[in-house]
């Protein structure tokens, strides 16, 4: 790779280097740059007199903070976000245009911001829902940006209906409840009248709507785009952003627990995996499909309740995207980062999906109200690295101080300038699409299948995780107050399968549907998680230890692990250092008090003596809830009598004494992630 290449992921952050200021150290000052002599009294007429009006600093500090909040996002509200940098794999060059995708080893610096959708700012983050996965890229020729999800479809065809989902999944408003969840009557109502979400909604209540972090995440351009070449031919193109780590999901007890226990801790888990080093990756991935074959399918390749089945249209993987960087300031750069499926560069386009259409109205729109004006691209986290030159002036928040008399085209006075770029100097054209029709609010034919998609995905799922749908929805229905409401849900999902809506019906004191029910029999192996990467690498394993405990088996357990990238922390009952066998010891970071099982993929009983018989009932209680989650158990021989006669030989629980096999195998556990069979 090349200098050039690799200075592009530094551009960014060399840029926004200017705006950043360390007070460590310095004098207090007015926002005037004059410096404070007192801050800790506002000025008054005698000691217990009233404030005067006269105080500039005071009402300059409190003016300030009276304003600080902006206006949450409508949807996407609760968001973390990091930079990184994107490496391209192979040339897209015979297929776009784009410059930042020509040459293998371009290195684009980006910011990257991973949201919940339903709930407000405050809520938790591991509760059931979509997450956006939202990329901007910093390229030279202007930024683009990836707005997607970690579902590859959506719950509505046309985006004037959008309204209308938000408010029915948003808390009722009579009662402004229920927070950051769909398991209420409005939601489901609007599921059941408007089916078209049928496919939507079996994502929503898989174990992709409860991911076990952002680093374990698909993500998902949602929409169908152009890529158009120098040629100016054109081909769909589906955007897929793939984990290297693999995806994986919580349970839906623990993510509830967790939302109690830790309500920030996807953040964390972010913030903490990169101040540590373990850089999150993931691989771009195209879908691509040339234009004559728009109408080969037996669905609508428009239509955003539908995939792309990967089996019928291959992802390539065109590079990797590391987050490296962690923000310096949440507001500045995570709050005030404005996305917009519309920012994009020459050779990428839009298509006729008529969600998309709708998105490329409402963001803009967005920004505006929450960001104060049209000049919110002028925000340190939302500035091109590129330079941009246009006639617009003014207006809230202006940065820029442009010079010379001339603010429109065409003039004189200035040479015509700033001058369109013709498309060969780099300006953008518009896919010349031959469009025609009478105007007119319908809907295409073939945006009428519903279920068939639906059904795949149920299809594709293993045991457990059909499980885990069909106790979904009994819960979410189960919380609904209409029995209407109830019946029409597990009547439309009869055309799913009747092996989900039956049981469902049952759960929930409803009539199950009749008739036979779709016969498809058609999956995608690609769609069940049961299928991806496993890897012990990053997993957090809690260490339960007591004093006296055995140093070499310590030592060679936890060095195996650690090798393997497996992150040990050490649970007792109190904090401090516990010294073990063999002049051994080890720093407790965490007490039964302050960590919970929910918080690790893994528990390793080391054993040692705890103070008294209430630490080890505690420390039962840590193991049996792990195991009831289904999650890798390791116990040396000091730490069985913590374990249950039942978990001996159970799967996914590894026993065994220095000499053996035991950390090996230990690992093998903690890469499945899971242990399903143990029921």
């Amino acid at each position: 790779m090349d200098e050039q290449h690799k200075s592009g992921g530094n551009r960014k952050q060399e840029q926004l280097e200017q705006f950043r200021v360390n007070d460590e150290g310095q004098k207090m000052t007015t926002n005037q740059g004059l410096r404070v002599s007192e801050d800790e009294f506002s000025l008054k007429a005698g000691e217990r007199g009233p404030t005067l009006m006269e105080d500039f600093h005071f009402r300059e500090k409190m003016t300030h903070f009276d304003h600080e909040r902006i206006p949450e996002r409508v949807v996407h509200a609760r968001g973390f976000a990091a930079h990184g940098e994107f490496e391209l794999y192979t040339s897209m060059k015979p297929y776009t245009k784009a410059k930042f995708l020509q040459e293998p080893g371009t290195v684009t610096p980006v910011f990257v911001r991973f949201s919940t959708v339903a709930g407000s700012r405050g809520s938790a983050e591991t509760v059931r829902d979509a997450r956006g996965f939202a990329t901007k890229f910093y390229t030279e020729e202007g930024n683009y940006d990836l707005v997607g999800n970690n579902i590859p479809v959506f719950f509505i065809q046309d985006a004037i209906k959008f309204p209308d989902l938000i408010h029915a999944l948003k808390p009722e408003p009579h009662h402004e409840m229920p927070q950051a969840a769909t398991a209420h009557d409005t939601f489901w109502d609007f599921v059941a009248n408007n089916q078209e979400s049928a496919h939507m909604i079996m994502w929503a209540m898989s174990d992709r709507a409860i991911p076990r972090s952002f680093r374990m995440m698909e993500g998902f351009g949602v929409n169908t785009f152009r890529f158009v070449n120098e040629q100016g031919k054109a081909h769909f193109v589906k955007f897929h952003w793939k984990p290297v780590l693999g995806t994986h999901s919580l349970v839906w007890d623990e993510a509830q627990k967790i939302a109690g226990k830790d309500p920030d801790f996807h953040r964390r888990d972010l913030w903490e995996s990169i101040e540590q080093g373990n850089y999150p990756e993931y691989e771009l991935g195209v879908q691509l499909l040339p234009e004559e074959d728009e109408f080969k399918f037996d669905f609508d390749i428009l239509d955003a309740t539908k995939l792309w089945p990967e089996e019928d249209i291959p992802v390539q993987l065109i590079g990797k995207m590391t987050l490296n960087r962690n923000v310096d300031n949440v507001f500045a750069e995570t709050e005030q980062v404005a996305f917009h499926p519309g920012h994009v560069v020459p050779g990428i386009d839009f298509t006729n999906d008529p969600l998309l259409q709708g998105r490329l109205f409402s963001y803009t729109d967005t920004q505006l109200i929450r960001l104060g004006g049209p000049n919110f691209h002028e925000l340190p986290i939302n500035r091109p690295v590129c330079p941009f030159h246009n006639n617009q002036r003014d207006g809230y928040g202006r940065q820029t101080i442009n010079v010379g008399q001339v603010s429109y085209h065409n003039n004189s006075l200035a040479g015509n300038t700033p001058s369109p770029a013709a498309e060969a100097e780099g300006g953008y054209v518009h896919y010349q699409e031959k469009v025609e029709g009478r105007k007119i609010r319908a809907r295409s034919e073939s945006f009428k299948d519903h279920f068939s998609q639906a059904t795949l995905f149920w299809n594709s799922m293993s045991l457990a995780e059909k499980q885990h749908i069909i106790d979904a929805f009994s819960f979410e229905l189960g919380k609904v107050k209409s029995k209407s409401v109830r019946q029409q849900v597990v009547d439309m999902f009869g055309n799913v399968s009747l092996k989900l809506a039956v049981p469902v019906a049952e759960a929930i004191g409803v009539i199950p549907p009749s008739g036979a029910g779709s016969q498809s029999s058609k999956s995608s192996p690609a769609l069940s998680q049961e299928n991806t990467v496993k890897s012990p690498r990053t997993r957090k394993a809690g260490v339960i230890v007591g004093t006296g405990f055995d140093g070499a088996e310590a030592k060679s357990v936890l060095n195996a692990l650690i090798a393997e990238g497996v992150q040990a922390e050490f649970i007792s009952d109190k904090l401090g250092v516990l010294h073990g066998s063999e002049n051994t010891e080890c720093e407790v970071v965490h007490t039964f008090l302050t960590a919970d099982s929910v918080l690790f993929d893994a528990v390793y009983a080391l054993g040692g003596e705890l103070a008294s018989a209430d630490s080890d009932r505690k420390a039962a209680f840590f193991i049996q809830e792990a195991y009831s989650h289904y999650k890798p158990i390791g116990a040396a021989a000091g730490g069985m009598k913590w374990l249950e006669p039942q978990m001996v030989n159970s799967p996914g629980v590894v026993t065994g004494v220095s000499g053996s096999n035991f950390a090996a195998s230990f690992i093998e556990a903690i890469a499945a992630h899971r242990h399903w069979d143990r029921a």
